[in-house]
C-alpha cells in the first residue's frame, strides 16, 4: 500500500522523502501513517523498478536534498495498484477499501466498476462473519466483544453504502 501511496502523491509534483510523508499523512493520515523508516525501502524500490526518479538539488542550507517524480512506467503501475485485488484479510480492509476509493478517479469507468464489485464483495462478505459470531447464540461473548462486534458490522455497511453511492455516481458519469 505504501507503494500506491507514494506514486499517488508524486502524480501531482516532485517532493523530497520528507515532504512525501507529510503529503500522505495530510491526506491519508486517517486511514494509514506509515514510518519514515517505510517509506525509503519503498521509494528505492520504485526507482530500482523505473517507477520514479530523482534529482539532487541544495537547499539555501547548503543541504543536499532528492527530489522524486513519477514516471511513465510510474503512472502505468499506479493504475495497477488501483485495481489491484485486497487480500481477504479484513484487519486492515476498511483503510485501504478507502485510500483505493480514495484514488478511483485514475481509472476507466469500467475499471471501476470491477473495483467497486471487488471492494463491495468483500465487505459483504466480512459483514456477514461478523453478524454470524454476532448472532452465534453457541459462541460465547462478553458484553465488549458485542459492541465490538456490532460496531465492525456497522462500519462495513457504512462502507458497503458509499460504494453503491459511487456506483450510481459512475454509471450517471460514465
Amino acid at each position: 500500500m505504501i507503494e500506491l501511496l507514494i506514486l499517488y502523491i508524486l502524480t501531482k509534483r516532485e517532493y523530497t522523502m520528507y515532504a512525501i510523508s507529510k503529503e500522505i499523512e495530510a491526506l491519508f493520515g486517517v486511514y494509514t501513517k506509515p514510518s519514515f523508516g517505510a517509506i525509503k525501502p519503498a521509494l528505492k524500490n520504485l526507482e530500482n523498478n523505473g517507477f520514479l526518479t530523482y534529482r539532487k538539488s541544495m537547499s539555501d542550507g547548503g543541504k543536499l536534498s532528492k527530489y522524486y517524480s513519477i514516471t511513465k512506467e510510474g503512472e502505468k503501475e499506479l493504475k495497477i495498484l488501483v485495481k489491484k485485488e485486497l487480500s481477504n484479510n479484513p484487519v486492515q480492509f476498511i483503510s485501504n477499501a478507502k485510500i483505493k476509493l480514495s484514488m478511483a478517479d485514475l481509472i476507466s469507468k469500467e475499471e471501476k466498476e470491477e473495483l467497486f464489485l471487488h471492494l463491495k464483495t468483500l465487505a459483504l462478505s466480512f459483514k456477514q462473519e461478523s453478524e454470524k459470531i454476532l448472532n452465534d447464540e453457541y459462541t460465547d461473548k462478553n458484553f465488549y466483544q458485542r459492541i465490538l462486534l456490532d460496531s465492525t458490522s456497522v462500519q462495513y455497511a457504512n462502507l458497503i453504502t458509499i460504494i453503491e453511492g459511487f456506483e450510481k455516481d459512475n454509471e450517471r458519469n460514465g
